[in-house]
């Protein structure tokens, strides 16, 4: 199955409001257009509108049917920006007693205005308020940015305590061990994930699968062991993250504390976990930890000729999602499109 053309469709049908902040760069101009073009979202830029059209013309894109917004006072800012400025403001005023046990003075309303200027900002302040669906970002800010600005103005879902990120990997090659679209997280965020936080990223990956991608998941919890074939303190945590999984989502399928390869090719499953029931191979694949899965998702992708898309985020109360800074169109394209089909279904949910 290709759930990424299962996606384009997906958002086709029920194009949401999609903001991207960086309108400053070609790249997310071009997307823009072409994500409006195709009808996967209505995108609202965020920049100077002058510049942005500026920008556009002189690379011959058409942004006829793109909506600019200025968040800064120069160059007509938008009409929105008053009820951001207080929408921020309460905001924060919310977190009162937390920053006050913080030691950290409350934020003024001159300091919202001048915060409300920054395109990540005013991205997050238009989906709070209902002007929009979702934010991607990315291209030009680092993910650290993409991710402290969601936590602190979109906020966790109340069921979530632990914000996570995957990619969908689309294997269509021949020489590839697995066909079609596996997850494979986190890749982006937690970097050394305890049992509890491995359990909830393998729960949260294996929703998106079926709720995004169209999957019927099938949860294998890498390793560097097979079925107790090493003893290592990083082992126990993968058994104990299986243990909780079964305990809290006994209707997920899961294979246990398995290495790769045994989770992708069944005759090696069957050689080295002949008690493992579940049948290789997996389709959402979660790494013990950040540094192995950043640099298993980068092998398959450059060197496997994988098609990788993401990092997306799950957790949080609205769709975000983090472009890399080397993306290209292409890239922003589908994470626009994700985004949107994120959207559909929080209102599914609600």
């Amino acid at each position: 199955m290709n759930s990424i053309s299962h996606i384009i469709k997906q958002a086709k049908a029920n194009p949401k409001r999609i903001v991207l902040p960086e309108a400053g760069d070609l790249r997310v101009i071009e997307a823009a257009s072409l994500i409006s073009q195709q009808g996967l979202a209505q995108v609202i830029l965020i920049g100077n509108r002058y510049d942005v059209s500026q920008l556009a013309d002189s690379h011959n894109i058409d942004l006829s049917n793109v909506e600019i917004e200025n968040p800064e006072k120069k160059g007509g800012q938008s009409e929105n920006a008053e009820k951001y400025i207080d929408a921020l403001f309460q905001a924060r005023q919310h977190k009162k007693e937390r920053i006050k046990k913080s030691g950290h003075k409350n934020l003024t309303l001159d300091q919202a205005r001048e915060q409300v200027a920054d395109p990540l900002i005013f991205a997050a302040l238009k989906v709070i308020s209902g002007d929009a669906d979702g934010f991607v970002a990315g291209a030009i800010n680092t993910t650290s940015d993409v991710v402290k600005t969601a936590l602190q103005l979109i906020g966790m879902k109340p069921t979530c305590k632990l914000a996570s990120s995957f990619f969908l990997m689309q294997h269509d090659l021949a020489h590839q061990a697995i066909q079609g679209t596996a997850i494979y997280a986190d890749c982006a965020l937690v970097i050394d994930p305890d049992a509890e936080q491995l359990a909830s990223i393998a729960i949260a990956s294996a929703d998106s699968a079926k709720n995004l991608a169209g999957l019927e998941p099938k949860v294998a919890l890498l390793s560097f062991s097979t079925a107790g074939s090493a003893k290592h303190a990083h082992v126990d945590k993968v058994i104990e993250a299986g243990t909780i999984i079964s305990q809290k989502r006994p209707d997920i399928t899961l294979m246990t504390e398995v290495q790769f390869d045994a989770a992708i090719v069944a005759n090696i499953l069957k050689q080295k976990a002949p008690n493992i029931s579940v049948d290789a191979p997996a389709n959402v694949f979660i790494f013990p930890e950040l540094q192995s899965a950043n640099i298993g998702y980068k092998i398959a992708q450059r060197i496997g000729g994988v098609n990788a898309v993401g990092p997306i985020l799950q957790g949080l109360k609205h769709p975000v999602n983090d472009l890399s800074r080397g993306c290209g169109v292409q890239d922003i394209v589908q994470l626009v499109a994700v985004t949107s089909v994120q959207a559909c279904s929080n209102e599914n949910r609600i």
